[in-house]
């Protein structure tokens, strides 16, 4: 939950998740973003809010660096981003918000940084169940299976997801202990548990027996720090995702950086793969 996730043992970033849409020196001005935002260029209509925005949240041990101080502050520092990340995707109209927070890979790290983890988590959980519960939001955890998580946190996880399973606001997943190759092998025993023929397989089909089935297609993943990498984070779900670079650390990523991101995305053409018809209705390239 705050942004451990990331690949291990990388001289840079030692597993933290990434950001981008451009360098900000440090102490600068937080960007705005207009009240009332222009049309892209040709004038044509902005598209609608992401419905699901993911976010790989990258940087913790860059910032507790870059200010002397060791990567457990980094981690602790990112638990005002957390919370004001959610509270602004669920104003900005949001449906479904994922945060990678611990992935597979993040088990490699020292003993003592992961031991630190399990216990901010779980404090961080403990202290803000009650806040999301009265937003509405309905949380959920993608992974959390592997029985090095200690069983009080697994515990505030179950008791979490059942506080909140009623909620009809956003959706916010966190992905912890979470890999995206694991959720496609998990759905890949699961069809043959079920006794699928393998030519009643389509992408469906596959879909339906991931982790978590009804979550729907990432829209746009955020990546801060600068880093640009998948680091394994739901792989199926971002196929066809906007993904967004901001170069702020995570623990300096505030509302109107998330707000960026949201009017940057409105003003990409995204076509799948196809053609947009132009005015006059030929195809544009």
């Amino acid at each position: 939950m705050f942004g451990a996730a990331g690949p291990a043992g990388q001289a840079h970033a030692t597993g933290e998740p990434a950001d981008a849409v451009g360098v900000r020196p440090e102490g600068a001005a937080v960007p705005t973003v207009p009240a009332q935002p222009g049309r892209p260029p040709g004038g044509e209509r902005e598209r609608p809010v992401p419905r699901h925005v993911a976010c790989v949240m990258d940087g913790n041990g860059r910032w507790a660096r870059q200010r002397s101080l060791p990567r457990t502050s980094g981690h602790r520092a990112a638990e005002a981003t957390v919370i004001d990340v959610i509270e602004a995707a669920r104003s900005a109209g949001v449906e479904w918000l994922s945060l990678y927070a611990f992935s597979t890979e993040n088990w490699r790290r020292p003993g003592e940084e992961i031991d630190f983890l399990m216990r901010l988590v779980r404090r961080v959980v403990r202290k803000h169940a009650l806040l999301l519960h009265a937003r509405g939001i309905r949380c959920r955890f993608l992974g959390a299976e592997d029985p090095r998580i200690p069983a009080p946190l697994a515990q505030d996880f179950a008791d979490l997801m059942t506080l909140t399973e009623a909620n009809r606001g956003m959706t916010l997943t966190v992905a912890f202990d979470h890999g995206g190759r694991q959720d496609i092998v998990a759905a890949a025993r699961s069809l043959i548990r079920a006794g699928v023929r393998a030519d009643a397989v389509d992408q469906a089909c596959f879909a339906a027996h991931l982790p978590v089935p009804d979550t729907p297609d990432v829209d746009l993943v955020i990546r801060t720090s600068g880093e640009q990498r998948i680091s394994n984070f739901m792989l199926w779900q971002v196929a066809y995702a906007e993904w967004i670079f901001p170069p702020v650390l995570w623990p300096d990523f505030r509302a109107p950086h998330l707000l960026e991101c949201l009017h940057e995305y409105r003003r990409r053409d995204r076509r799948f793969g196809g053609v947009a018809p132009q005015a006059n209705g030929g195809p544009r390239r």
